[in-house]
C-alpha cells in the first residue's frame, strides 16, 4: 500500500515541477490513459504526446492532493484541486485568452510491477467551461 502511495506522490511531485520525463519514467511501457470524457490512449509515447499538448494549452499546479491506496497496493486514487490558466486554444474547446480556473479533480490508478499501468482522470468539464466563460 505505501509503495503505491509513494509512487503516486512522486508522479504528482514531478507534475508540479514540470518534469515530464520523471513522470513518464513512472509509467509502464503500455500504460492505459483514460482521458476525461475522451478515449483511452495506450503507451508511454501517447502519454508523452498528451503531456506536450497539455503543456502547450494549459499551465497547471495541483494542490491539496490526497492519495489513497488499496491494502494490496495495486490500486490507488487521488483527489486534488487544479489551479490553472488556459493558455492556448485546445482542439475542440473554446478559445483561450489566458483564463484562470480552479477545479476539483481526481484520478484512479492501477499499479503493476512498481509502475503506473493505468491513469483514469476526472474533472467536471461543465464547471471548467463555465469558469473560462464558455457556458
Amino acid at each position: 500500500m505505501r509503495h503505491a502511495q509513494q509512487l503516486i506522490e512522486r508522479y504528482y511531485d514531478a507534475f508540479n515541477r514540470g518534469d515530464r520525463e520523471a513522470m513518464l519514467a513512472l509509467l509502464a511501457d503500455d500504460v492505459a490513459h483514460d482521458l476525461n470524457q475522451g478515449p483511452r490512449e495506450l503507451g508511454r509515447d501517447a502519454f508523452r504526446t498528451f503531456l506536450a499538448r497539455m503543456d502547450r494549452c494549459y499551465a497547471e499546479q495541483l494542490r491539496d492532493i490526497s492519495i489513497l491506496a488499496s491494502p494490496h497496493g495495486s490500486r490507488a486514487a487521488a483527489e486534488y484541486v487544479v489551479h490553472g490558466r488556459y493558455l492556448a486554444t485546445d482542439e475542440g474547446l473554446p478559445e483561450a485568452h489566458g483564463q484562470a480556473y480552479r477545479l476539483p479533480g481526481g484520478a484512479f490508478f492501477e499499479v503493476l510491477d512498481g509502475r503506473i499501468a493505468r491513469v483514469t482522470n476526472y474533472y467536471n468539464l461543465q464547471d471548467w467551461l463555465a469558469q473560462i466563460g464558455a457556458a
